[in-house]
C-alpha cells in the first residue's frame, strides 16, 4: 500500500546534547557512566567546538564543548557561562525531514530551513544527516530539533564487564514546564507523539505527562505548588535503563560513585536508583524495566 498522504512522523529520540566546558573530564565520567567508550569524536559544525557521540540502543547523548577559536566555540562558552553545565537540546529523529519540515510550516511552527550537513570521525568514517529546528517561539526555554540521518549510528565498544550492568538505552527524557497544557499541545498535537499519561498526582506534588517517542518516553512533569505560569520549560533529567539495577548499582559503586539503594520504581516492576554524583549536573535515574520489557514509563526521576 502507498504511504502517500500518510502523516509524517516522528520516529524516535535521535540523541541529546550536553554542553560542557571540560569535554575530557565529562567523557571520562559518563563512559564510567554509560559503561560504553564513544562512538564518535569530531570537530563541531561552525568551528571551535568537539562534538563526543555516545551512541545507543535507541538514541544517542552527544557532548558538545568549547575547545578552540572559532563561532560556535565563543558562542557555546557564552551559553555555558550563562546557563551552566547540562542538557543544552533534544533532537527527534524521522526518516523523511523534509514532510514534517511540511507538517511543521503548515502548523505555524517556524521551523528552520533544513540544512544538510556531515561529519566525519577520528576513525575516518562520515556521517551524514539533515534536519530542521523548531521555531524557537513556539518551544519556549527548549531547543528542539528533527534530524534524518542517512544511515544509523553504529554503537561504540562496550566497556569491560557484564551487559546487563551497563546502560542499554534511554527510558525517558524529563522536561520540567509551568505550563503543562502548552506542553501537551506541543508534544502531541504538534509534534504527534502519542501521550499516554496525563496524571495528576498530590502525592508526589506534580503533574504528569508521558508522550511515547519510539521506544523511548518524553515526560513533561509541572510542580503543583509552583502554580501555573508562563515561562520557559526545561530540559532537565534522564533515565537510563539497565538489565539489572543490582548489577549496574553495584559496577558504579565500584567505580566510586555515589548511588542510591535500589527501590521499586513507580511503575509497577520496574526498580530503580538514582545516580547523584559525576553526572555533569543532569539529574540521573537507572531504572529496570519490568519484564517482560515494555516501552518503560517510569514517572518521575524520584
Amino acid at each position: 500500500m502507498s504511504s502517500r498522504g500518510t502523516a509524517p512522523r516522528i520516529s524516535g529520540i535521535d540523541h541529546l546534547v550536553l554542553a560542557t566546558p571540560d569535554l575530557d573530564r565529562a567523557s571520562d565520567q559518563i563512559r564510567t557512566l554509560l559503561g560504553w567508550e564513544p562512538a564518535l569524536t569530531t570537530e563541531g559544525q561552525g568551528g571551535g567546538l568537539t562534538v563526543q557521540l555516545f551512541s545507543l540502543g535507541n538514541c544517542a547523548l552527544e557532548l558538545m564543548a568549547p575547545t578552540g577559536p572559532g563561532p560556535m566555540g565563543d558562542r557555546l562558552r557564552a551559553v555555558l557561562a550563562d546557563q551552566g553545565e547540562g542538557l543544552a537540546s533534544l533532537a527527534f529523529s524521522t526518516a523523511d525531514v523534509a514532510r514534517v519540515h511540511r507538517r511543521l510550516t503548515h502548523l505555524g511552527m517556524e521551523p528552520d530551513p533544513i540544512v544538510a550537513a556531515a561529519s566525519t570521525g577520528a576513525d575516518g568514517q562520515t556521517h551524514h544527516w539533515q534536519r530542521t529546528r523548531v521555531g524557537p517561539a513556539h518551544c519556549p526555554g527548549l531547543k528542539l530539533f528533527v534530524l534524518e540521518r542517512a544511515a544509523p549510528l553504529v554503537p561504540g565498544t562496550p566497556l569491560p564487564g557484564a551487559e546487563h550492568a551497563r546502560v542499554s538505552g534511554l527510558d525517558h527524557v524529563v522536561i520540567r514546564s509551568p505550563n503543562p497544557d502548552r506542553a501537551a499541545a506541543l508534544f502531541g498535537a504538534r509534534l504527534g507523539l502519542d501521550l499516554r499519561l496525563d496524571q495528576t498526582a498530590p502525592q508526589w506534588g506534580a503533574r504528569l505527562q508521558l508522550f511515547r517517542c519510539g521506544d523511548a518516553i518524553v515526560e513533561v512533569a509541572h510542580d503543583l505548588k509552583a502554580g501555573l505560569g508562563d515561562g520557559p520549560d526545561q530540559l532537565w533529567g534522564l533515565s537510563w535503563r539497565v538489565g539489572d539495577a543490582d548489577a549496574a548499582r553495584a559496577r558504579l559503586a565500584g567505580a566510586g560513585l555515589n548511588v542510591s539503594e535500589v527501590r521499586a520504581g513507580r511503575k509497577p516492576g520496574t526498580r530503580v536508583f538514582t545516580v547523584r554524583d559525576r553526572t555533569r549536573g543532569v539529574p540521573t535515574l537507572m531504572v529496570e524495566p519490568a519484564a517482560p520489557r515494555g516501552p518503560a514509563a517510569e514517572p518521575a526521576l524520584d
